[in-house]
């Protein structure tokens, strides 16, 4: 599925927080025991090649890169047992963050939405179908700014595996085809500023590039 179908399809982005542990250790969190959950609007997607797009009066954004799970068909209620019946593939997604608005919403006990969804904030590759990924929770994801490497993780360290994950949220929320779920960075995120490039993939599979520029700002 070409990323442009895949970002006109879905109608959310389930993102799980904190679902490894050296990340979570990383940001001064506590290890959680269910999973963290928060919603991404679909309008904040960007197609491999695209500009991400630094709001005013930030200098950065943070970078995380993540597995995404795209959903195939409708889940609800879905038990563990046959939760990737559900998947039709997976594809590498960036969880852009505003920290500065995060963690000033995370200390007045607000929602992230502003550091996590605006427009640009979910940079995704194309969708590589199920059948083509044996094993998803064996997987290795790689950043890079300007070329030097910062993150490197693999996908069999989530504290949440793809299937309690799918059962988990489908026992909240129905998952429509194309949905996706987020499902967490490893450690390394940091900031990647105006002028800046990044590139990012799954090691064997895919990759993608975004330059990062500052939004322009709204003239009234």
């Amino acid at each position: 599925m070409a990323a442009s179908s895949l970002i006109n399809l879905g109608t959310k982005i389930v993102a799980v927080g904190r679902n490894y542990v050296a990340h979570a250790k990383e940001l001064g969190n506590a290890v959680p025991k269910e999973p963290v959950l928060f919603l991404k609007p679909t309008t904040s997607y960007l197609q491999n090649g695209g500009t991400i797009e630094v709001p005013h009066p930030l200098e950065s954004l943070d970078h995380e890169v993540e597995l995404a799970v795209v959903i195939g068909k409708k889940a609800r209620d879905v038990p563990h047992a046959t939760a990737m019946d559900h998947v039709a593939g997976y594809a590498l997604a960036l969880d852009m963050t505003a920290r500065e608005i995060q963690s000033s919403a995370k200390a007045s006990g607000l929602p992230w939405t502003v550091a996590k969804g605006q427009d640009t904030f979910t940079p995704i590759s194309s969708m590589l179908p199920k059948a083509a990924v044996e094993d998803p929770q064996n997987l290795e994801l790689w950043l890079k700014v300007d070329n030097e490497l910062k993150q490197k993780g693999s996908t069999k360290d989530m504290i949440f595996k793809i299937p309690f994950l799918i059962s988990h949220i489908s026992s909240l929320m129905t998952l429509l085809e194309g949905d996706v779920i987020l499902t967490g960075t490893p450690e390394g995120v940091g900031p990647v500023k105006v002028g800046q490039r990044i590139s990012a993939g799954i090691t064997g599979f895919t990759d993608v590039q975004f330059n990062v520029q500052r939004r322009p700002k709204l003239i009234d």
